[in-house]
Parts: C-alpha cells; sequence; structure tokens
C-alpha cells in the first residue's frame, strides 16, 4: 500500500495534497462522461499517494476527514468492476480508512455511523461472499478473502474505539444488528468454504487439528469480541429484542458446535472460543430476557469445553469411600506423592524454573495414559506450578507453552458460563446435573465424560480448578439443599432400565463425597482449600445421610479429622484453614437424624478412656486438645462449637465424659489455659487476632449447657400431665412427634434409655455446675457470658429442679429475677425471662404464691421493654405462666383474690396480654395464647352450669380440644367461686374477646392459629353462660370461616377443634345450625380442596381426624335442637352422611383388626359413632323419614356388633 508521493512535505502542502486529491475525485465522478473506471481514478488520486494523504490527516479538521472518508466508502461501495479489482478497491480502502482512523479521531454520530455500516456491510457481503464461492483448489483465494473482512473490521473497531462519548441506544443497536449479520453470514458460510486438501490425515486429526477454514474462524472472533466490548460498555441499556437476538445468534453457534462443527484445538479457534464463551458470560449475568430455552443445548457445549486443549487420559485413581483398597501399586500417584515426597510438597520454584521444568510435558501434562514419571511431574504442576498467581502466564513462554494457556483460558470461561446459568436459570440447570455432575468413578474420569469435578480434579490449570471450585459452590447453594432434599442412595444393580431422580441425586451427592474428601487429602494451596471447605460444607448440609450409605458420614468425620492432625503447610493459611477444618466437622456431627454408626465410633473413643492416653488419636480428644488453644480464639471457638454439636447430637456420650467435659470448661472459666501442645505450637505463629476471652467462655458455657441438657433429660418446655393426646378417640391416630430444636437429639433406637438414665443423673451433674461454674459466671463482667449462664436453667427439668435443696432452688429463683429486673443488657434479660417460662411450667414453683408473684412482676416488667426480642421471650413467658396457673389456679391461697370475683394478679395477667396483642405478630402470637389460658378461667357467673352436666360430656367437651381432664382444678375453682359477678368483670371479659377476634383478623398464621386456640379455651370456661354473649355468633362464624377458606391446615384444625368444645345445644344457641352445615360442607369438600399448598399434605390426616370428631360431636346433638331447618338440611345430605358413617365404621373395624392393644380407645370411638348415628335415627324418624331411619338402625347395629 506504499505511496509514490514524494517525501516529507511541509504541513501546508500535505494538507493541500488531501484537499486536492479528494475535490478532484468528487470533480471526476460529478463531470459525466467518466474518463476513466473510479477502481482507476482511485488509484491515481488516493491509493498511489496514500503515504502523503495520511501524513496529512493529523493537520486536517476531523470533520473534514470523516466527510470525505464518507464519500470514498459510498463511491467504493458503489463501484461496479471485476471481482478482483473490487477485492483490491476494497482492500485499499479499508487500509486507508484503518490509517487514517488511527492518526485523528473521528467524532461519528448515528447518521454517520449508519454510512460507515452500510458500506462496510457491503464490503464484508463481498470478501465473505467470495470465500464461500471458492471451490476446492482456490482455498488460498478463500482464506485471502477472510483475510480481507478482518482487515474491515479492525477498521472499523479503529474508528468507534476511540470514543469516549455516551453512546445512544440507536447507536448500540446500529452497531449490534451489524455485528450479528456479519457473525451469522460468516459462520453460515463457514459450513459451505472448501475443506483443507491435506486428505491423507486421519479423520480424527483432521477434526481434531483443522478447521475447514481458520480464517472464518478468526473473523467470527474477531467480531465476537467486538461485540463483547459493546455489551461490556452499555449492555445493560440495551432494548429487549437486542437481548433476544444476542441470544438466538449465541444459540445458533451452539447448535453447530453440537451438530455440525466439531471442537477444534488451535490458537486461532481457542481465540474464537474464548471471544464466544465471553460473549455469552456477559449475557447470562445480566439477562434480560429468559434463556431457560436454551439452557441444555449451552449445557451441552459447555462440558464439552471442559476438557478443551486436554489429550490423553488421566491416570487412574483409587475411590475413597464404599470401594475395596486396591494393591499399592494400583493407588492413586497423588496418594503416593503425598505419601512418599511429603516433605517437598511445598517447595517454592520461581516461575522461569517451572517452566523449564514443564516444558518437557506440553503434550503430556494432564491426559499421559501411563508414563509414572510424567504423571508425578504434572501432579506436581498441578498442585503447586499452577499455585502461582500468574498461572503460566509468566513472560508468556514458548509458543506452544501459549497454546496451553489460551486453551485453559477457554476451559476457565465455560466453567464460568455455566456459574452465570446456575445464577441465571437454577432452575432449568437442575435438570442437567447428571450431566454437569459425576454419578459414578469420579476419581476414575474419562475425558469423554468430564464433569466439573474432572475439572476441579485434574485440570493442570489452576485457574480452572479454582472456577471449577467456585462453580460448584454456587451450584450447591441456596435452593440446591433443598433440591437434594429428595436424594437417596441405592446399588447401579438396582436401577433398571431407568434411574429415578432421587437415585440419581444420590449418586451425585456420594461421587461429590468422594472428590471433595479425595482432594482435601491431597491439596495444599490455601486458597483452593478454602473453597474446598465450603464445598463441603454445602454437601454435608444438603445430604440427607439417613438415605445413604451408613458409612457415608463417619467417613466425612475420619477424613476430616486426619486433615486436621496432618495440619497445614503453610502459616498463613493455618488459623483459617484449621476453622473451616473444624467448621466443617461441626456441620458433620450436627447432621439431623444423627449417625448411629457415628454414634457407635464416638462411644468406642469415650469408653477407652481417651484422656488417659494422651497419644491416641480420636475426634473428642482432638476437640478437646483445640478447645483450649489459647493462643488462637478462631480455633477455641470452632472447636467448642464442634463440641457442643457432639453433645446435641449424640447425648449419650455426655455421660461417659463429663467429667473431661466440666473440668475442660471449668479451666476455660477460671483463665488457667494451658500452654499450645508442640505438635499444634506452630499452627498459630503470627496470628495477629486478639484473644477474645468472653466468645470463648460463652461458647464453653454452651457446651455445658447442652451436657446438661442431656444428662437432665431436657424434651423442652414441660407439658403438665392432662395435656396429652393418646387417650382421645381419632386424635391419637396421628400424633405427631414434635422436635424442639433446644432439647438434645437422643437416638430413636436408644431414646427411653438415654432419658432414664439422664433422669437419675442428672442432679449431680447440675449440683457440681451450681457450686463451680455458675459463681463465676453469673456475676461476669461480660453480658454474653452472663446470657449464656442463665440460658442454662431454660435447660432444667422439673425432676432436677425438685431434687435440688431450698437453699439451691432459692439461688436459681433470685439469680433468674435479679437477671430479669436489673440487669443492663437486653439479651441477659431476654435469657432470664425464657428461663421463667420454662421453670413456671413446674408443679412445684405455681404452686407458691410468693414465686409466682416475683415471675409475673419480673415477665410483666420486661413486655414494656422498648426491644421487642425481649418483649417476644417475656410474652412468651407470661403465656406459659398464665397456662401454669390454669392448672394449679385451685392450690392458690384464698387471700391471694383482689376486690372482685377474679384474682388481682389474673387482672393484671389480662391487661397485660390485652397489651400486648396491639403488638408485632411475634409478640401477638403469645398475647392471644396467654388470652385463652386467661378467659378459661376468668369467673362470669355465680354458679357453674357444670355441675349439672354429666360426666361424660364434660370430659368430651374438654379433651375434644386440648384433651385436659382437670378435676381438680375445677373442684379448686369451684371452692372459691362465691363472689358476685360484676360488670367490670364482663366488661373486660369482652375486651378480651375482641381482642382474640382482632388477632385472627389481622395477625398472621401462628397468631391465627393461637387465637383458635385461645377461644377453644374459652368455651371451657365452666362459669360462662356462653348462649347468653351477644359475641357468640360472631366467633363461632370466624372459627367457621377459618375452618373454610383458610388455606393452612393447621389454623383448621385448631378451628375444628375450638368447634367441637360447647358440649350442649343450649352452649351453641342459634349457631348450631351453622356450625353442623359448616362442618358437613368442609368434610364433604375435603378432597377436592385446591386451596392449600403442597407444605399442608402433612397435616390433611390430622385435619380429617379432627373434622370427624367436631362432626360426630356436632351431630350428636342435632336430635335435641327444634331447628327444622337444621334438620331439613340432614335429610338432604343423608346419602352423604349414610356414605361418610360406612367409611367411618370401616376404619374402625380394620384398626380393630390391626390394633387390638388400643381396645379402650376403639370403644369410644364406637361410643361416639353410635351417639351420631342415633340422634340422626331419632331426626329422620321425626320428619318421617322411616327408610332412611332404617338403614342408619341397620348401620349403628353393625356398629355395636363390631
Amino acid at each position: 500500500m506504499a505511496g509514490t508521493g514524494s517525501g516529507t512535505l511541509p504541513s501546508p502542502s500535505l494538507v493541500r495534497s488531501w484537499r486536492t486529491a479528494f475535490l478532484t475525485l468528487r470533480d471526476e465522478i460529478l463531470t459525466p462522461p467518466a474518463r476513466t473506471s473510479i477502481a482507476h481514478m482511485l488509484h491515481n488520486l488516493i491509493f498511489s499517494h496514500s503515504h502523503a494523504l495520511l501524513s496529512a490527516v493529523p493537520e486536517l479538521p476531523s470533520h473534514e476527514v470523516l466527510s470525505d472518508i464518507l464519500f470514498m466508502l459510498e463511491l467504493v461501495a458503489t463501484t461496479s468492476a471485476s471481482e478482483e479489482e473490487l477485492t483490491q478497491v476494497f482492500t485499499q480502502t479499508s487500509r486507508l480508512i484503518h490509517d487514517a482512523s488511527r492518526r485523528v479521531y473521528l467524532e461519528i454520530n448515528a447518521l454517520s455511523l449508519a454510512r460507515l455500516f452500510n458500506c462496510y456491510g457491503k464490503m464484508l457481503d463481498h470478501f465473505i461472499g467470495e470465500a464461500i464461492t471458492s471451490d476446492e483448489l482456490n482455498k488460498i483465494g478463500s482464506t485471502s478473502s477472510i483475510r480481507h473482512a478482518i482487515e474491515c473490521l479492525q477498521a472499523i473497531r479503529c474508528i468507534i474505539t476511540p470514543s469516549q462519548r455516551r453512546w445512544s441506544q440507536s447507536e448500540d443497536t446500529l452497531l449490534i444488528k451489524f455485528l450479528l449479520n456479519i457473525i451469522v453470514r460468516t459462520h453460515d458460510g463457514s459450513c459451505r468454504m472448501p475443506h483443507s486438501t491435506c486428505k491423507e490425515r486421519s479423520s480424527a486429526e483432521t477434526s481434531m487439528r483443522l478447521p475447514r477454514d481458520s480464517s472464518s474462524w478468526e473473523l467470527l472472533g474477531v467480531a465476537f469480541s467486538m461485540l463483547g466490548e459493546v455489551i461490556s460498555r452499555d449492555g445493560s441499556s440495551f432494548p429487549l429484542d437486542i437481548w433476544r437476538s444476542i441470544i438466538e445468534v449465541l444459540r445458533k453457534m451452539m447448535d453447530g458446535m453440537v451438530s455440525k462443527i466439531p471442537i477444534v484445538e488451535d490458537i486461532v479457534m481457542s481465540r474464537y472460543y474464548e471471544s464466544l464463551l465471553h460473549c455469552l458470560h456477559l449475557v447470562l449475568s445480566d439477562r434480560k430476557c429468559p434463556a431457560s430455552d436454551h439452557v441444555s443445548v449451552f449445557v451441552s457445549v459447555l462440558r464439552i469445553f471442559l476438557t478443551y486443549g486436554l489429550t490423553g487420559k488421566i491416570p487412574h485413581t483409587s475411590p475413597l469411600i464404599g470401594c475395596e483398597k486396591k494393591h499399592p501399586r494400583t493407588m492413586s500417584p497423588k496418594a503416593s506423592l503425598g505419601q512418599g515426597n511429603s516433605s517437598n510438597r511445598g517447595a517454592y520454584r520461581p516461575p522461569h524454573l517451572r517452566k523449564k521444568e514443564c516444558s518437557n510435558l506440553k503434550h503430556n501434562r494432564a491426559w499421559h495414559p501411563h508414563s509414572p514419571d510424567i504423571v508425578e511431574d504434572n501432579e506436581c504442576s498441578t498442585s503447586y506450578v499452577a499455585s502461582s498467581d500468574s498461572d503460566f502466564s509468566d513472560g508468556d513462554g514458548p509458543a506452544k507453552d501459549s497454546e496451553s494457556v489460551l486453551n485453559s483460558k477457554v476451559r476457565v470461561a465455560a466453567i464460568i458460563c455455566i456459574q452465570d446459568l446456575c445464577q441465571a436459570e437454577f432452575k432449568s440447570l437442575s435438570t442437567q446435573w447428571s450431566i454437569l455432575f459425576p454419578t459414578t468413578d469420579v476419581l476414575q474420569p474419562r475425558k469423554s465424560d468430564a464433569t466439573l469435578m474432572t475439572c476441579l480434579l485434574f485440570d493442570p490449570y489452576f485457574k480452572a480448578r479454582m472456577a471449577s471450585a467456585s462453580t460448584l459452590a454456587a451450584m450447591l447453594d441456596g435452593l440446591s439443599s433443598i433440591f437434594l432434599q429428595v436424594a437417596e442412595y441405592k446399588e447401579s444393580s438396582k436401577f433398571g432400565s431407568y434411574t429415578a431422580l432421587s437415585s440419581s441425586l444420590g449418586q451425585i451427592l456420594l461421587q461429590l463425597h468422594r472428590g471433595i474428601l479425595y482432594l482435601l487429602q491431597h491439596e495444599a494451596n490455601g486458597r483452593l482449600l478454602v473453597l474446598l471447605f465450603k464445598i463441603l460444607r454445602l454437601v454435608v448440609s444438603s445430604t440427607p445421610y439417613s438415605r445413604m450409605p451408613p458409612d457415608l458420614l463417619p467417613t466425612v468425620v475420619t477424613s476430616l479429622m486426619r486433615r486436621i492432625e496432618e495440619g497445614f503447610r503453610f502459616k498463613s493459611d493455618q488459623t483459617g484453614l484449621l476453622g473451616s477444618a473444624l467448621g466443617c466437622l461441626s456441620l458433620a456431627l450436627s447432621t439431623s437424624p444423627s449417625s448411629v454408626n457415628v454414634r457407635k465410633m464416638l462411644l468406642e473413643e469415650v469408653s477407652s478412656g481417651f484422656i488417659e492416653a494422651q497419644n491416641k488419636s480420636g475426634v473428642l480428644f482432638m476437640l478437646f486438645e483445640y478447645s483450649v488453644q489459647w493462643s488462637s480464639p478462631t480455633i477455641c471457638l470452632e472447636a467448642l462449637q464442634a463440641l457442643r454439636a457432639a453433645c446435641h447430637n449424640y447425648p449419650s456420650i455426655v455421660f461417659e465424659c463429663w467429667k473431661d467435659i466440666s473440668s475442660t470448661v471449668y479451666v476455660i472459666h477460671s483463665g488457667k489455659l494451658p500452654e499450645v501442645p508442640s505438635r499444634s505450637s506452630s499452627d498459630h505463629v503470627g496470628c495477629s487476632t486478639v484473644f477474645s476471652g468472653e466468645k470463648v467462655i460463652t461458647a464453653a458455657i454452651k457446651v455445658l449447657d447442652e451436657c446438661l441438657r442431656a444428662v437432665s433429660g431436657f424434651q423442652g418446655t414441660e407439658e403438665f400431665s392432662d395435656e396429652k393426646l393418646e387417650d382421645i378417640p381419632f386424635a391419637s391416630d396421628c400424633i405427631r412427634m414434635k422436635k424442639v430444636s433446644s432439647a438434645p437429639s437422643y437416638e430413636p433406637d436408644n431414646r427411653d434409655v438415654v432419658i432414664s438414665k439422664a433422669c437419675e443423673s442428672g442432679i449431680q451433674q447440675w449440683n457440681e455446675v451450681i457450686e463451680k461454674c455458675m459463681p463465676l459466671t453469673l456475676g461476669h463482667s461480660s453480658a454474653m457470658v452472663r446470657a449464656a449462664s442463665v440460658t442454662c436453667f431454660a435447660g432444667m427439668t422439673s425432676g432436677v429442679f425438685i431434687s435440688f435443696t431450698k437453699d439451691k432452688q432459692d439461688f436459681i429463683m433470685s439469680s433468674l429475677i435479679s437477671a430479669a429486673l436489673h440487669d443492663n443488657t437486653p439479651s441477659v434479660r431476654s435469657a432470664a425471662c425464657r428461663a421463667i417460662g420454662i421453670i413456671s411450667c413446674f408443679p412445684q414453683v405455681c404452686q407458691s404464691a410468693e414465686i409466682l408473684n416475683n415471675f409475673i412482676n419480673a415477665v410483666e416488667t420486661n413486655t414494656r421493654d422498648p426491644l421487642v426480642s425481649v418483649r417476644i421471650t417475656a410474652s412468651w413467658a407470661l403465656a406459659n405462666i398464665c397456662d401454669s396457673i390454669r392448672h394449679c389456679v385451685g392450690y392458690l391461697p384464698f387471700g391471694f383474690t383482689g376486690t372482685h370475683a377474679n384474682p388481682q394478679f389474673i387482672i393484671s395477667l389480662s391487661e397485660c396480654a390485652l397489651h400486648l396483642t396491639k403488638d408485632g405478630d411475634k409478640v401477638k402470637s403469645n398475647a392471644v395464647r396467654a388470652l385463652g389460658y386467661i378467659s378459661r378461667i376468668f369467673k362470669c357467673t355465680t354458679s357453674s352450669k357444670f355441675q349439672e352436666m354429666s360426666v361424660d360430656h364434660m370430659d368430651h367437651a374438654t379433651k375434644a380440644f386440648s384433651s385436659v381432664e382437670e378435676p381438680k382444678v375445677f373442684q379448686g375453682y369451684n371452692s372459691y367461686s362465691c363472689q358476685l359477678y360484676s360488670s367490670e368483670d364482663s366488661h373486660r371479659l369482652e375486651k378480651m374477646v375482641q381482642a382474640i377476634i382482632s388477632c385472627i383478623t389481622t395477625g398472621n398464621v401462628k397468631v391465627q392459629w393461637n387465637a383458635c386456640h385461645a377461644l377453644g379455651n374459652l368455651f371451657l370456661n365452666e362459669t360462662l353462660r356462653l348462649q347468653d354473649m351477644d359475641w357468640a355468633p360472631f366467633v363461632f362464624g370466624i372459627l367457621l370461616q377459618l375452618l373454610r377458606d383458610s388455606s393452612n391446615f393447621k389454623i383448621r384444625i385448631q378451628a375444628a377443634a375450638a368447634l367441637a368444645v360447647p358440649v350442649t345445644v343450649l352452649d351453641y344457641g342459634i349457631s348450631l345450625s351453622d356450625v353442623v352445615q359448616g362442618v358437613e360442607h368442609v368434610m364433604e369438600n375435603l378432597n377436592v380442596d385446591s386451596k392449600s399448598a403442597p407444605t399442608n399434605f402433612k397435616y390433611k390426616i390430622a385435619l380429617q381426624k379432627q373434622l370427624t370428631l367436631t362432626m360426630l360431636h356436632v351431630l350428636s346433638l342435632t336430635s335435641s335442637t327444634k331447628h327444622d331447618p337444621l334438620k331439613a338440611f340432614l335429610v338432604k345430605k343423608a346419602s352423604f352422611l349414610e356414605d361418610w358413617f360406612v367409611a367411618l365404621c370401616s376404619s374402625v373395624e380394620e384398626k380393630c383388626q390391626l390394633d387390638a392393644e388400643d381396645k379402650s380407645i376403639e370403644d369410644r370411638k364406637k361410643v361416639m359413632i353410635s351417639r351420631a348415628i342415633q340422634s340422626l335415627i331419632e331426626v329422620y324418624k321425626e320428619k318421617e323419614q322411616h327408610a332412611i331411619a332404617q338403614r342408619f338402625e341397620e348401620l349403628k347395629s353393625k356398629v355395636c356388633a363390631g
């Protein structure tokens, strides 16, 4: 392109030469007829003087240069000439524009940009078309055409890149559409371009090493690179249709890789793949439209790139979990390296030496078949050479090393795109897990079956391994923990021709365990180990170990123990990595349900006397050792948390190692911490973390708290002896075990043994703690320590408390009341309120008027605290105190009453609860529960109507709601119900009812449930004449509405239970007809209910049972009513009722055959069914429906005969 201009001219002469050339060109074009062709004019006037013209560009105004360039471009684009002439003209024009744009900044607007793209589009169409139409023998011409096209794109890039102004949306749209058009045209043409003439090569070699035309892929690489620049600059402002167009083009490229074009490995293709994947990353990381339809194709292609640039096979390794141990000769090279050369593994080698050592392995770096020497060096490069931050990029190295780096960048880009897919389309990506995760032989990978774990285990490029680890962590985080709960492990021989999702997920989890645990044993790089521990935490927290191989969780525990014992090589990594390892161990020990094998392992350790044998290796021994590492508080805290998790999940070990736990905690409390043991003395050198004694002491107290709960047999807030469901007909069929998170996880197979043993021995441990530790911690200067100490009392049981001497009981009471009233820290007051709420349920406590008064005063004071966290626990304690008073009010001294019919403390509690119903939902739910208990014992009349009722009816009414049999309460209550009913009491009761109803209409699910429970307690008030209350019909209506319309089954269950509480027709009043019809309607339509979420399905059986109980009760009352519309309704529903009773009787008969031990319960069921049927028989006879009555009499005879 060298011009023939005459040397260096002065600036005015240069400017004159430019203007003369372009003015002459315009004159020649505008003066017909043209004396020569446009190509010749351009050559004579412009191209032959290009050097001089380009020298003039910096001296010319930018707008003048742009105007002349656009004129020349439009002239060239409309030129008619031979193919050869056009190619020459287009090429020279593009080069001139490229060089000119490098010398001056061209201020382009939207109009000039459109003209530019229009002209260049025609030029690129010519070059691409020329390349497509070239025959097999003219491959050189095809390549040349593509090269010219690349020059055109580079010229455009040179024009638009220097622009620092903000591009408008229309300008971006023009550029994007121009680039997408070039990409699609080039891609479509590349499939039809001539093949290589090297036909002597094998097809496999050709497909892997020779693209059909590398120039076309280079053009695509440039186009995608420019596209990526535009997206990075202004992608967030792109309109939706542009995003869709980009995604569709990317999908088109991916489809071609899957179906037509083989993945080629060379420098040109590596650059193309990297730019393509970078664009995909940009689109996925800031997507504006769904990409779920493309996920399967994207994943299929991205998976191919996981082994891009790696040839051969990885040496086989031996599995760690669930497989036979192989002969040492067949063990993993990594394992042998870790054992034989452990002393040299961490040596640092400078980049230039690393390049020299790795240069001989350039072809066999990752996939060499069998050479042990190469394998050993490969491991070296994998774990340590690549750990440099430079990652093979120090000085770029020779050409083939540069090719290896390019290949590795493609792999990293593919992995990052998978991570983007995870974050953008997690739900769609979850269907591809079996492709991206290993399902078999994770430690024996095959290139054709590569997964993310393949990259993490064996990729020689450190950044690829880090990207794999980061992507694995992203995929396992968030919703995947829920998704993986369906996993279960089955032997592969049991799969058959179809593998269920649960089995596939089980295999994935097993292989993830194998791979991650293997890496943790052999990896030394600190940054990668941090990610590995994070992945392991996610895997452990997501794995349902009860449905996995029984040795899996013990293997996790022992593998972590070995890794911790081995230590970490670099001092800078010690604290963080050791803390991460102990955190993983804590999580493994806290998985629920607990593992029988882990329990056996721990029991074997404690039974062998691990403390006496200082050289013994064990999990608990190691945790005790690290829990007193005073030089690193982080390690102390993690070790104590792991120890607490072990005591919580495996309480049976506490009995065997109580002395060791007690002595360790006491050492921490007293500050008499030992020196660091020699094996760990170098672990924390240079640790800059300031020792935090408060946190360590707090953690130690929490360990002690967990152990005290275990040895006491703590199972949560103690229920009173009459609060049981086992004796209630129908309700006893669906009792659900209530899990209390603060209670130890007693193992199902020895639960009763552990609790029995705990009840016998807990008093000794509690006495020791109260005498040795509590005086040190309750008065500690740290609020954290005081709060943890007070919380210990919340884990006490009544059996332990009653065994204390009077002075220890007084010490506990005074400590709690003092903390609740006088401590300045909210967390301490909150902990004291919780402990008061637990202890107030002990029968020995609530019978003391003095203690009860002190508790009420402490709790009421804290219900007015400005912090909601304190008010929540105070309101919870208030409700527990009210429940306790409900059971022992008859034992309270008569002088404890006020001037009205109700004791003063009842008035005080009701006012406090009414005030709390105006608080937030968490407080309100406890307040309304307290109102329910108060309303049950609130005296309303001078005589008790319940004294005139049969025992059977009273027993039913109580049990139908809360299964309470409380003759002592009723007798005690009646013993002092001789005072007159006051208008003030009436007004207070009305306020309580209004507050409960308000909570139903304004509260959340928990508030509504407690409000229904409160109304049931209200109906159980023996002094309440329900039929005389104006609000009664409205209350029944509210309960029926909840029963019919609530989407929460637990609320509907409680509403049905409350509706079953009134005993007589008189109690229901005018609402009986509505109640009967409402309950019947819900029962009839229960199986077609579509309002409830799937989370409610586990409560459906309980709802059916409670509805059965309620319906039998209200039907048994129908014969006593004089309400004709109700009886007409029963006649109308006779067919449904008959079918329902037939099904109910059949279930009772089947139950009798299967469960003869509960004969009394089944007899009571039959009595209730017979009573309801008899009531209907009387109704049908009264309505002269004798045929129906006869069928029901036959049904009743079957029930009685059964």
